[in-house]
Order: C-alpha cells, then structure tokens, then sequence
C-alpha cells in the first residue's frame, strides 16, 4: 500500500511541477491544413506547396495576452504568454514563418505563424504584443502590413 501511494505521490508532483514552469511539450508533426468552420464561415487552408513564397497586404491587429493568469492555447495546441512571439493567420498552413512589414513606418520582423484569426471582417493578419510593439503599433492597435511567407513547418517538415 505505501509503494502505491508513495508512487502516486511522485508521479502527482512531476505532473505539478511540469505544470507550474510550463514544461510541457508541443510535438507538431506536419502541417495544419484542414479545413474548418468558426461562427458559420468555411475556412480551406492553402497547400503546403501553395504557401512557399506566398505575399499578401493587408490590415493587422494585435491581440493583448497581459491579463493572462494562465496562458492561452494557440491552433497547434502551444502555450501563449504575455511574452510570446506568435501571429494568427485564417488560411495558411501552420506553422510556418513569415517575415511581417509595417506599410506605415517600414518596420519589420520575422514571426512564427501558429495559430488561427483573427475572425474580424477586413483582418489579414494578428500578431501578439511583442511583435506588435517591435512593429511599432501598440497604441494604433492595427495597422497596415506585407507579409511574406519564408518557409512552412518545423524541423524536418520545413520546406522553403
């Protein structure tokens, strides 16, 4: 009876402690690409082979996470603190990596692409805080931007 306990016990704590410094892991094997439906519109994500190069314009907001007591879970099932770099796009595959360009002040940055939206009518593109502020538009709240997409997935699934 005490080697039980003793086992769960050990086995409790791990969980907590993975839980508490957010040492869990993410693996992402391949792209997302499946279709999906939010508030009554289809959405078809693009093709791997249709997204290498792929450049569009377009407004962009940024989504605040600071009130975030626990964090958030983006489309690919990854953690989203106050301090995460991340952008949401509707149609392109996940993940992949795009370089983002401020139309206003030319300001640009390359950011992971991981999760889905922004689902606001006229919205391309939605980026967390930081990359918000390293494109200088925190206090606008959207701006106008490029996006460039520089490869689509993770580790051996990268292709560019």
């Amino acid at each position: 009876m005490k080697k039980i306990s003793l086992r769960l016990l050990q086995a409790s704590l791990a969980l907590l402690f993975m839980v508490l410094t957010g040492c869990t892991t993410t693996s992402i094997k391949g792209y997302k690409t499946k279709p999906y439906t939010i508030r009554g519109i289809h959405y078809q994500p693009m093709q791997v082979r249709d997204a290498v190069g792929y450049g569009d314009t377009g407004i962009c907001s940024h989504y605040d996470e600071s009130g975030l007591l626990f964090p958030g879970r983006t489309s690919t099932g990854e953690k989203i603190w106050p301090w995460t770099r991340a952008a949401a796009h509707k149609t392109l595959p996940l993940p992949c990596k795009i370089r983002v360009t401020n139309l206003k002040n030319g300001r640009s940055t390359t950011v992971r692409l991981n999760d889905r939206g922004p689902f606001i009518a006229g919205r391309m593109l939605d980026v967390t805080t930081p990359v918000a502020r390293e494109l200088g538009f925190v206090k606008q709240g959207l701006t106008t931007v490029k996006i460039q997409v520089l490869s689509v997935g993770d580790g051996s699934y990268r292709i560019r």
